[in-house]
């Protein structure tokens, strides 16, 4: 009897990360969520002006995406304060990995099945 000793959990989060990266629709998902991120964080960090820039994130991953604005934000004078520009940027990443997972799932169902031989 083989040694297994990796936890079971892994293969279900193969299985998400499957079911998000398999198919063109869900890589594109990701891709738009990567780019709306990939501006925030520009906005966030390099620019140092975000204003309105976490609304493209806000907006790619809906409805997940509101569950980000739960957490708590810092205050502006904490020495906190800079990382909750990467904590919303995780809750996007999250939700818009779970979106992309849905978006995969969908794609697998409405895939045509096997071509059969003629015969």
């Amino acid at each position: 009897m083989p040694n297994d000793s990796r936890p079971r959990r892994l293969p279900r989060l193969r299985n998400l990360l499957a079911l998000a990266t398999d198919n063109w629709p869900a890589r594109g998902y990701l891709a738009l969520v990567a780019a709306a991120l990939g501006f925030f964080l520009y906005a966030a960090y390099i620019a140092q002006d975000a204003g309105f820039a976490g609304i493209w994130p806000l907006m790619a991953t809906v409805p997940l995406g509101f569950l980000a604005l739960l957490v708590p934000s810092p205050e502006w004078d904490s020495p906190l304060a800079w990382l909750t520009p990467l904590i919303f940027s995780a809750g996007f990443a999250l939700s818009g990995l779970v979106n992309a997972s849905v978006i995969g799932l969908l794609a697998r169902l409405v895939r045509p099945g096997q071509p059969r031989p003629v015969d």
